[in-house]
């Protein structure tokens, strides 16, 4: 706004001044026009003069205000001066057929005594007896009334357009600061929270265009309470679940020492003790990935069955060792995952299923896929799970209180991490027994996962 009226008040000046222009024009070419009709021809012919009978102090009427004065000069046909001021400077150009007067007068600006001055150049026909010509007559008046007028409209134009200006601002303060009344409050709801809380900002009586920021706050925040509550869970588990098997090797150590146990039988204990716990530790290490691994978005493209085969080959001496009927039968299926992913997720189904299998029973892995999903499914000959451990068997060391301490009373770690890992990757992940006129005859884990497009 104060732009725009500053170019408004340059071009608001120059219009003013050429309304004045305008409008003392008239008074000019009254003074010239009255000084024309005092020329008269004296002589005849060749000898003919123009004269004129005008006092300059007949000009006073014309001077209004006293603040601007009329100079003037006549040049007869010849271009002669006849009266007023030598020094008048001569028409600079060729003067117009009409103009905005009908008359043949023509006005622009000059420069009289270094100080700029209005020309008005008037021709005036003067006739005698036998002898006829124009006359040229020149006033000009310096500028003082007519930039004062200019100044005066423009004075009286800015002072409008300030109060324009300044009511516009205080409407402009006033809508801004009721428009921004709900982001203020929003600020200062989000700046009063605890450095924890993490609560969903109510979206009632927002406005329609914060409710878009609101809601993506609250997603945000979700997902913020999402991962610090997984960090809590694992920091809670990983403490409760080491506590044991340090405190055992702890004693175990301490035993040894002492003597109260052989050498070798000690070293032995020790050994499966810190082989329990390692696999303790790289399984919730494992579980920690899966929450990265859900904010990754670039995974490759790579061949499930690969994975499987591999997988298949490391826990191969414990499928003998148990003397499991093992087979294996899978087909191409090229998912968009981490290769790490994929490994970890079988692991654990068939580790589980290797655990829950008695000795010299049957063990099968299958993959398959059709149009959209590949679906892996590893069927044992296990006890399967019970109703009561179902209901939490995804929860990291979830037990069935009923058959503690039986196999399958249990789910440890390696089905939450199962579950993380299926979850990131978009597929679905069930556990079913199989049954046989109410008898369990085994456990069914089947996962399915989106096949990648080509």
């Amino acid at each position: 706004m104060f732009g725009f009226v500053l170019i408004n008040t340059v071009v608001l000046y120059r219009q003013a001044l050429a309304a004045a222009d305008t409008a003392y024009d008239r008074t000019l070419l009254a003074t010239a026009k009255s000084l024309g009709e005092q020329l008269v021809l004296v002589g005849s012919g060749a000898q003919a003069q123009v004269q004129s009978s005008l006092l300059y102090s007949a000009l006073e009427a014309f001077e209004t205000d006293n603040r601007s004065r009329i100079f003037y000069r006549v040049n007869d046909f010849s271009g002669a001066m006849v009266t007023g001021f030598e020094d008048l400077p001569a028409v600079r150009k060729q003067l117009p057929e009409q103009k905005i007067y009908a008359a043949l007068v023509h006005f622009y600006d000059d420069q009289y005594r270094g100080v700029p001055v209005r020309m008005a150049v008037l021709l005036q026909p003067v006739a005698g007896a036998d002898t006829q010509g124009m006359a040229t007559i020149q006033v000009a008046e310096t500028l003082e009334l007519r930039e004062t007028l200019a100044r005066q409209i423009l004075i009286d134009t800015l002072w409008r357009q300030a109060a324009l200006v300044i009511v516009i601002a205080l409407v402009v303060v006033f809508v801004v600061q009721r428009a921004t009344r709900p982001v203020r409050a929003l600020s200062l709801a989000l700046a009063s929270r605890g450095e924890n809380e993490l609560t969903p900002l109510p979206t009632e009586g927002a406005p329609r265009e914060l409710l878009p920021l609101v809601e993506a706050t609250n997603q945000h925040m979700q997902r913020l309470s999402q991962l610090l509550e997984h960090q809590k869970r694992f920091v809670r588990d990983t403490s409760h679940q080491l506590r044991t098997p340090l405190a055992v090797l702890k004693t175990q150590v301490q035993s040894a020492r002492r003597g109260d146990v052989e050498p070798l039988l000690a070293l032995e204990e020790i050994g499966h003790t810190v082989e329990r716990a390692t696999e303790l530790a790289n399984q919730m290490l494992a579980l920690a990935k899966v929450e990265q691994l859900r904010q990754e978005t670039d995974a490759p493209v790579v061949d499930w069955a690969d994975a499987l085969r591999s997988v298949g080959l490391d826990l191969a001496p414990l499928i003998a060792e148990r003397a499991l009927d093992f087979s294996m039968d899978v087909c191409p299926a090229r998912v968009r995952a981490h290769e790490w992913a994929l490994r970890e997720l079988s692991r654990n189904l068939l580790h589980n299923a290797i655990k829950n299998t008695p000795e010299g029973s049957r063990l099968a892995v299958t993959l398959v896929r059709d149009a959209r999903t590949a679906a892996l499914t590893i069927s044992d000959s296990g006890p399967g799970i019970s109703a009561a451990l179902r209901e939490r068997l995804f929860q990291p060391f979830a037990t069935d209180p009923q058959r503690a301490g039986a196999p399958g009373s249990g789910s440890g770690l390696g089905l939450a991490i199962c579950h993380g890992v299926t979850l990131s990757l978009g597929g679905s992940i069930d556990l079913v027994n199989r049954e046989t006129h109410g008898q369990v005859l085994g456990l069914d884990a089947t996962v399915r996962l989106p096949l990648a497009s080509t």
